[in-house]
């Protein structure tokens, strides 16, 4: 990978433009050898950094969006030719919307991909040990998830139901088949 480091992400982008000229670029399909680190950032709320400063071209923050890859617990960008690391505070996408549609609840990312809540993208909700304060997140593509935005959650709780799961009546929601919990249904009286 060249030393300069604004080559660098410059050779990424032009790769990753000419592999998705044809579709998605199917990057869980490439294993090229691994360049190093760039210092490139996702922040929590979906913004991407580039040496610090925020990415402000939508366009190339989209494109970036296409080549990114989770192993383990470390995400990379990746071309038919180089993979190098990049830092992620919390997920790579943010479900910034969502709709219902017939087949259920269908979520909008912060990059403009689109996924119907269900078997293949689940929702799962995590709570901080701490405060019990929940991040919600979709699944989008493969191991990568988004966490759902704040004004997007409180429209899902609008929309929830109970189910009994194992045994316990859950609080949660139902999209393209799937119950999805979220709270046990006890811990919601206030």
């Amino acid at each position: 990978m060249p030393t300069d480091k604004g080559a660098a992400a410059e050779n990424i982008a032009t790769a990753a433009r000419k592999a998705g000229k044809k579709g998605p670029p199917p990057v869980h399909l490439w294993n090229p050898p691994f360049c190093g680190d760039l210092d490139m950032r996702i922040a929590r709320d979906g913004t991407w950094f580039y040496l610090g400063t925020p990415i402000g071209r939508h366009e190339l923050v989209k494109l970036f969006s296409s080549i990114i890859r989770k192993d383990g617990d470390d995400y990379f960008l990746v071309t038919p030719v180089e993979k190098v690391g990049i830092k992620v505070d919390d997920a790579p996408f943010v479900a910034v919307d969502f709709n219902r549609v017939d087949a259920g609840l269908e979520f909008v990312t912060n990059v403009q991909d689109r996924v119907i809540a269900g078997e293949d993208h689940p929702i799962r909700v995590v709570r901080d040990p701490a405060t019990g304060e929940p991040s919600p997140y979709v699944l989008i593509r493969r191991n990568l998830e988004a966490l759902i935005d704040r004004k997007s959650f409180y429209r899902l709780v609008e929309l929830g139901e109970t189910e009994t799961v194992d045994g316990t009546e859950w609080f949660g929601l139902r999209s393209g088949g799937r119950f999805f919990p979220v709270i046990p249904a006890a811990e919601l009286q206030v």
